[in-house]
């Protein structure tokens, strides 16, 4: 089962860097394919604000950059 419609999924692209997006639905959230931000799903709406995503490991204190 998928987090959001196939459709809206591959018009959707990462604020900071315009990458495509793919799905991990077993944590409810987008992935970006190029700088690994983690982008919440809550009741089936991306939240697709830089604030609220979760940066890859490693990059902690860089959030919007």
């Amino acid at each position: 089962m998928s987090l959001i419609r196939k459709e809206l999924l591959e018009i959707l692209a990462c604020p900071v860097d315009k990458a495509p997006l793919k799905e991990l639905e077993n944590e409810k959230k987008l992935l970006c394919t190029a700088c690994g931000r983690k982008y919440p799903v809550k009741e089936g709406i991306p939240v697709m604000l830089v604030d609220e995503a979760e940066l890859p490991e490693g990059k902690e204190g860089k959030k919007g950059s």
